[in-house]
């Protein structure tokens, strides 16, 4: 339809002002001729990039003549819509429309190249429907935003000719575990095996997974491996480096948008076989894949804190069913739900031998528990006893001794000395700390000190301090071992290494630096606080956590001691004594099943304000097919968080043959209220926490 000419409003003249001068008529300008469009297929379905359930479906666009043999499926275009121009993907090109109405044209093709391929948009389906989420937030995580240069110089590069690849008879390690080297090869020979390998103390996962990612280049075939951290990845890239000829790029967030961009392209365009990265890696589009890897993925970093949520485990089960790839989930631990994935078939495990593991493990003792403290109780509830000091001054002398605390900061928790009732600020109530020697008590959420501070429950103005931050211990560890180096990490200050001489390391779990020739003792201090965590995976976490750190220690036959502070009679205690991530893992998932927890079921978690998520838990239970065997736990209040309103949580529990059922609930319900414009609440399948 031509423009309409520009109207001027008429203007009229004020009191005492005379009339302004008329305004001058500007000429109509001439309508645009309506380019035509396109000969063939001139409907394109476009997923258009919207955060509104309802909205979640594809939508048809006229193709103009111009873009024809540009809008071809999975490109990136922008269109208009409600209103304004948005971006979206071109889904299929289609001769004729099923909408009765009038159509809107295509503005314009953005990309170079189709960024969703059909397996990723297959795979972005099966996400979408596994957490109940919509598409468009799915694709959002799975394809980076576009970077015009980054496109310009992967485009306008050469091809690249990669080389044969042979796997060579040095298994870096793996032959230390049962089936590993039969693992090895079956991916080298074109296999699809499935494993969850459980890596011997002393080993370097790193250089494991390097060698599997060799292998699958053997068979002709590319390689995802996916970790936790940048750390992770910095140790995984060196040991490819080493292993992989070719090279490989690496796929995180956090390099930016041009770097991501950038081997998200060399990855779809073949240029990579070899994709190492975080959680946004898991999704990255290499063209016949051969293995897919997550190395330890208990971490919390795995879980995706964007809607909907997905885990990398998930989804690179989900992965290798689609591309019948072979799948490795490695670690020094096993979670519950890899257990599952052995105890159901889909996978095998592979399994470091015991000889292996008493050959290469440290000494592990609970403090406490030996000597004069196992028959003073006074002394075996002091925070380190001393069995463990003496461990630490023996082993000081030898090299780096590794202290792992579950807290940083300096007191970061602070209680009544007479009650023991939790401190809170009288202003916002938040929860009271330290930050520093000789510093006053003061709020971790607004900061306002705590001069008049009276406990509400008994009266008393006294602090306690609840746990000890890892400041605080090297203050402690420092004036008992003067002479002695003492290093911290943790927080914004994380190390990568520290040398090999006498010095105290004070960590926090997942923070620990490597010691070139291995920590001569490690000090697990606190334990309590990870078992007492009100938490389904408590155990579980501490369990790794502590495998973690004691892994890094020398085996006991150098002299490798590793002293645990916490309950004897707790399962991940007994557990790490005797160095038995499988025999925890059975025992784990054994109990869960047994109480109908994650993952023997399946949990939804419900956030939102208390009146929007009882409507939404009643139009759960009462619309549409009923659940069998749903159960509703809550609400119960969420942690307050500074400036927002209160909020509850509840829980919806169905069985584990019911997840498909829950999950297709719970995006209807979540459509009906988006389309009403109700309040959305928040939904998360499978919560990482449930208390």
């Amino acid at each position: 339809m031509p423009d309409e000419p520009d109207a001027q409003p008429a203007q009229t003249a004020l009191d005492g002002l005379s009339a302004p001068a008329p305004a001058r008529k500007r000429p109509a300008r001439k309508a645009k001729a309506l380019e035509g469009v396109a000969e063939s297929e001139p409907v394109a379905r476009v997923l258009v990039s919207s955060q509104l359930p309802h909205l979640d479906r594809p939508f048809d666009y006229l193709v103009p003549a111009s873009m024809e043999h540009t809008a071809e499926p999975g490109r990136l275009v922008r269109v208009p819509f409600a209103g304004t121009d948005a971006e979206g993907y071109v889904l299929e090109r289609l001769a004729a429309s099923e909408h009765p109405g009038r159509l809107a044209r295509l503005r314009r093709v953005v990309s170079g190249v189709a960024l969703l391929t059909p397996a990723t948009l297959e795979l972005c389906r099966a996400v979408a429907a596994e957490y109940a989420g919509t598409l468009s937030d799915v694709v959002r995580l799975a394809v980076p935003g576009r970077h015009a240069g980054a496109e310009d110089a992967v485009l306008g590069a050469a091809p690249v000719v990669h080389d044969p690849v042979v796997l060579g008879e040095d298994l870096h390690g793996w032959e230390r575990h049962s089936a590993g080297p039969a693992f090895l090869a079956h991916v080298r020979d074109g296999g699809s095996p499935r494993a969850v390998a459980t890596f011997a103390p002393g080993t370097d996962p790193a250089a494991l997974l390097a060698l599997a990612a060799r292998a699958t280049l053997a068979s002709g075939r590319t390689a995802l491996l996916v970790v936790p951290d940048h750390r992770d990845l910095d140790r995984l890239s060196a040991a490819l480096d080493r292993v992989v000829p070719e090279g490989h790029v690496r796929l995180e967030a956090e390099a930016g948008p041009s770097p991501r961009y950038r081997a998200f392209l060399e990855a779809l365009t073949g240029r990579a076989r070899v994709v190492a990265g975080t959680r946004a890696a898991v999704f990255a589009p290499l063209p016949n894949l051969g293995l897919v890897a997550v190395l330890d993925d208990g971490d919390d970093s795995h879980a995706d804190q964007r809607a909907p949520y997905p885990h990398v485990r998930e989804v690179a089960v989900l992965r290798a069913e689609q591309t019948g790839s072979a799948a490795l989930f490695a670690g020094r631990t096993r979670t519950a739900e890899t257990q599952l994935l052995l105890e159901s078939g889909w996978a095998r495990p592979v399994l470091a031998t015991r000889d292996v593991v008493r050959a290469s493990s440290p000494r592990i003792a609970v403090a406490g528990t030996s000597g004069h403290d196992a028959q003073d109780p006074l002394a075996a509830a002091a925070r380190l006893p001393s069995d463990g000091w003496r461990v630490l001054r023996e082993a000081v002398r030898r090299g780096p001794v590794l202290v792992q605390v579950p807290r940083t900061g300096y007191v970061p928790t602070l209680a009544c000395q007479a009650c023991r009732e939790p401190a809170r600020c009288t202003s916002c109530h938040g929860p009271l700390a330290v930050t520093g020697a000789g510093e006053r008590a003061s709020c971790r959420w607004c900061g306002r000190p705590a001069t008049d501070w009276v406990c509400p429950n008994c009266g008393d103005d006294r602090f306690r301090a609840v746990v000890t931050g890892a400041r605080r211990t090297a203050e402690e560890l420092g004036r008992a071992f003067p002479g002695v180096d003492v290093r911290t990490s943790g927080g914004s200050q994380v190390l990568d290494t520290v040398p090999d001489r006498p010095s105290l390391v004070i960590s926090t779990p997942g923070a620990e630096p490597v010691a070139p020739a291995g920590y001569a003792a490690a000090l697990l201090l606190d334990g309590w606080a990870l078992l007492a965590r009100p938490d389904l995976r408590a155990q579980e976490e501490a369990f790794r956590r502590w495998t973690a750190a004691a892994s890094l220690v020398r085996p006991a036959s150098e002299g490798g001691a590793v002293v645990v502070v916490a309950d004897p009679q707790a399962a991940a205690v007994q557990a790490l004594v005797r160095w038995d991530p499988a025999g925890f893992a059975e025992r784990e998932l054994a109990q869960r099943r047994e109480l109908d927890l994650p993952p023997a079921a399946r949990f939804a978690g419900l956030i939102g304000v208390a009146a929007d998520v009882e409507e939404f838990v009643a139009a759960l239970t009462t619309s549409g097919p009923p659940l069998p065997g749903v159960r509703v736990l809550g609400p119960l209040p969420v942690p307050e968080q500074p400036g927002r309103a209160p909020m509850v949580r509840s829980v919806v529990r169905v069985p584990r043959p019911e997840s498909a059922a829950l999950t297709s609930a719970l995006k209807n319900v979540t459509t009906g209220r988006s389309v009403r414009k109700l309040p959305l609440v928040r939904v998360r399948v499978d919560p990482l926490q449930i208390g």
